[in-house]
C-alpha cells in the first residue's frame, strides 16, 4: 500500500481540531449498541487483511480492530484527532496501525490492494458521497469489503439541511450532507458495490452497512 498524505489544512479540519480534546472524553452515545457493531466488524475481519479507515477520529475503532489484521491504516483530516490517536497507539504498544492526517482525495492507494474499507460516521459528512464510494470501489481488491456506519441524516431530519449551511459558517457545526438511506443504496450500487448486510439499531441512529466489491 502507498499513500500520499495532505500538504495542507483541510477546509472542515479547524473545526475537528477545535473539539479533538473535548471528543476524545466524551462517552459513546450507545455503548451497547457501539460494541455490537464492533463485534460484527471483527467477525469479517481476517489475520492477513490489509484495511483502511477513513475518518477514523482519536482511533478508538481502528486500535480495537487491530489485533484481528495484518496491517491498518487510519486517516483522519483533524491533526488534533491523529495527534491523540497516535498516543493512543504507542501507549497501547500497538505497532501494525499507523496514523495519518488524510482525506480521501489525498490518498494514493493501489487499485486493488485493501481487504478491507471502514467508513464510520463520516459518509454523511463528505459533499461528494457517490464519487467517494467509486475511490474506495477501487482501492478494493475484488469481494473486498466496505463497512460503514452512516446517519442518513435526510431520513429523520431534512430540516438540517437548511440549518448547516449557517452552522458550518459560523463554526458551530461541521458541514453535514443531507441525504436518505435510499440515496446511499443508490450510490453505493452504482458504485460496484454489493449488499451483504445491513443493519439499523435505532431510528435516528447510523445505519451498519456491509458492501461487497464486485469486480470492475
Amino acid at each position: 500500500m502507498t499513500a500520499l498524505y495532505q500538504t495542507q489544512p483541510h477546509p472542515e479540519a479547524r473545526f475537528w481540531d477545535r473539539i479533538a480534546e473535548r471528543y476524545a472524553k466524551k462517552p459513546v452515545p450507545d455503548q451497547q449498541v457501539y460494541e455490537a457493531k464492533l463485534a460484527k466488524t471483527d467477525s469479517y475481519l481476517k489475520p492477513t487483511d490489509r484495511v483502511l479507515e477513513i475518518g477514523c477520529g482519536t482511533g478508538t475503532t481502528a486500535l480495537h480492530h487491530a489485533p484481528k489484521a495484518a496491517h491498518v491504516l487510519a486517516t483522519d483530516i483533524s491533526t488534533g484527532m491523529i495527534k491523540i490517536a497516535r498516543a493512543k497507539a504507542k501507549a497501547a504498544g500497538f505497532t501494525n496501525v499507523d496514523f495519518e492526517v488524510a482525506s480521501v482525495d489525498d490518498l494514493k492507494v493501489a487499485p486493488g490492494s485493501l481487504d478491507v474499507i471502514l467508513a464510520h460516521s463520516i459518509l454523511h459528512l463528505l459533499p461528494d458521497v457517490d464519487q467517494v464510494l467509486v475511490k474506495l470501489h477501487a482501492m478494493l481488491k475484488p469481494g473486498g469489503l466496505l463497512i460503514s456506519s452512516t446517519p442518513c441524516v435526510g431520513d429523520f431530519m431534512p430540516v438540517l439541511r437548511y440549518v448547516v449551511p449557517l452552522g458550518s459558517r459560523l463554526g458551530v457545526m461541521p458541514w453535514v450532507n443531507v441525504f436518505r438511506k435510499a440515496e446511499l443504496d443508490d450510490w453505493l450500487r452504482e458504485a460496484g458495490f454489493v449488499a451483504k448486510e445491513s443493519w439499523h439499531p435505532s431510528p435516528k441512529g447510523g445505519f451498519y452497512i456491509v458492501a461487497g466489491a464486485s469486480p470492475a
